[in-house]
């Protein structure tokens, strides 16, 4: 089976929940889609410093919490891969992109960062 196609439908979902997360004041610095070989498919890869960073559990509650109060439905929530500030692809990401004027649309890949291999990527934000 071959690697599924990022499109446009994905991009919009991947848009409304960071809206969504901006509005619900837990913004992520990183924000992007990520194809990564420990996964079959892409996933939205989020970070942020206003996410619970001692609990994944709580992270991911507080991302279903900003979607719920936004009134994305079910079949628009995209699969989401939190990480924590200090995981070593985040730090790697940031370290390199965090300066950049407008890191929206990029498209990264063919690489690693930190301790992950990236595939490919659309970038939302890296601040």
């Amino acid at each position: 089976m071959g690697t599924p196609t990022l499109v446009s439908f994905d991009i919009e979902n991947g848009d409304s929940v960071v809206k969504a997360m901006d509005d619900d004041g837990k913004a992520p610095n990183v924000a992007l889609w990520a194809k990564i070989p420990d996964y079959e498919d892409w996933r939205l890869l989020l970070a942020s410093d206003l996410l619970d960073q001692s609990s994944l559990r709580t992270g991911y509650a507080q991302i279903l919490d900003a979607m719920d109060k936004a009134a994305i439905p079910m079949h628009r929530r995209p699969t989401i891969l939190m990480k924590p500030m200090n995981d070593p692809m985040i730090r790697d990401l940031r370290g390199i992109f965090a300066s950049t004027a407008d890191s929206r649309g990029m498209r990264l890949g063919g690489q690693k960062f930190g301790d992950k291999y990236l595939e490919d990527a659309v970038v939302y934000r890296i601040k």
